[in-house]
């Protein structure tokens, strides 16, 4: 056992409430069923609208923005007041943005849109989190990597239901989706009294410690690294989400449907190097796949500007599984550096996954206008060299 393996194993006296996990994995795909929309349908909102790339990427962090400045607040008030019956609130907001993407008449309502769902992601993401670390058992990263999985799923499966039910009947068909906002309602009311129930019954439990074990000047620079490193991981890849697209269409030709599907692949990639993140981390600990997932993705970057068609998928695979494995190592490091603080921490690195993604997009917008979209993965390929901070975070283990 490495890292912060050790540290895990005494809160595993309570059982894993899979069941607990699972509603909220589930939950998760269908919020990011419903937000992949976005980005899915911008082929056919840059055509019907006449949109430039900067004005995708302005949609793109419409949605991440929001998400970004709020999640750390919410997370930071729900640390001292649990909310758990936000969570079906979050999932109305999401509905909401997904009636009004269906019926938008002009860009500043897409843009309203966009907002909507990126506050129902700022609202759902820090409590259902917490929710996944209360129902781990102890078993962090794994409850982590279940709970993301549940996002990656979603956003793997968005882009095949645009280009298979959306692309072909129109705009309007993405308000469809709101029924499965409705359902997410409702799931979520029941984990919400799970988590209200959990609430009561360890009512006379000591509040968790919320003493640093850590130097406090050398928790900030820990936390630094992990926001560097996830700066790397998601501007990456928000350039594969927002843009693989077209990028497929401009130097291969593809279809828009084909170039969905090719997507998909990508993005079930990352769900599965989720899972395996969370599954290894609980193993061998989270430093050690922090350090392989955004160093180790570096080959594989460098040659996706310079693929053909036969190889591009093939590298995207790669580069989707080995990045995404971080991210609920992330999590769970940024979890242990300070104790007490879940909805925070979580909040804060799910919204600078967010606002990272978004900004990025923007920029990365930008880029593709005046310098074309191959350039723009050219330059992101050098992105994973960030992954050499790792070499400074902490061994929590021999800190505890």
């Amino acid at each position: 056992m490495t890292d912060t393996t050790a540290s895990r194993l005494p809160a595993s006296v309570e059982k894993t409430a899979f069941s607990v996990l699972l509603a909220v994995s589930f939950c998760h795909m269908l919020n990011d069923v419903m937000q992949s929309m976005l980005a899915a349908i911008y082929p056919m909102l840059k055509s019907d609208y006449g949109l430039d790339f900067w004005q995708i990427g302005l949609l793109t962090m419409a949605f991440q923005v929001t998400a970004s400045l709020l999640q750390p607040a919410i997370g930071l008030f729900t640390d001292k007041k649990p909310l758990p019956y936000s969570l079906p609130v979050g999932m109305g907001s999401t509905l909401i943005g997904l009636l009004l993407l269906a019926t938008a008449a002009n860009y500043p309502v897409l843009l309203v849109g966009a907002m909507f769902i990126g506050l129902g992601s700022a609202i759902f993401h820090p409590e259902s989190s917490r929710v996944a670390r209360l129902a781990s058992g102890g078993r962090y990263g794994l409850a982590q990597a279940l709970f993301q999985v549940g996002g990656n799923a979603g956003s793997a499966i968005g882009p095949l239901l645009a280009a298979f039910i959306v692309v072909p009947r129109g705009q309007g068909s993405v308000g469809w989706f709101s029924l499965a906002a409705l359902i997410g309602m409702i799931i979520l009311w029941r984990v919400s009294s799970w988590y209200s129930q959990y609430r009561r019954r360890t009512a006379a439990r000591p509040a968790a410690a919320r003493t640093l074990t850590l130097p406090r000047g050398k928790v900030a620079i820990s936390l630094a690294i992990l926001v560097a490193l996830v700066f790397a991981k998601n501007v990456y890849m928000a350039g594969i989400s927002s843009y693989y697209t077209f990028y497929l269409i401009e130097k291969f030709g593809v279809s828009v449907q084909h170039s969905q599907v090719l997507l998909f692949v990508f993005l079930g990639a990352v769900a599965a190097g989720t899972i395996l993140g969370g599954l290894i981390g609980d193993r061998v600990g989270s430093k050690t796949v922090i350090w392989f997932s955004i160093l180790g993705v570096l080959p594989f970057t460098l040659a996706l500007p310079y693929a053909d068609l036969t190889w591009t998928p093939v590298l995207t695979v790669a580069i989707g599984m080995i990045l995404a494995s971080a991210f609920p190592q992330i999590i769970v490091f940024g979890q242990e550096l300070l104790p007490g603080r879940v909805g925070m921490v979580a909040g804060m690195f799910f919204g600078f996954a967010f606002g990272l993604g978004g900004l990025g997009a923007a920029v990365l917008g930008v880029v593709a206008d005046a310098k074309g979209i191959e350039y723009v993965y050219k330059v992101c390929s050098f992105l994973p060299l960030l992954g050499l901070l790792t070499a400074f975070l902490p061994n929590l283990k021999k800190a505890g």
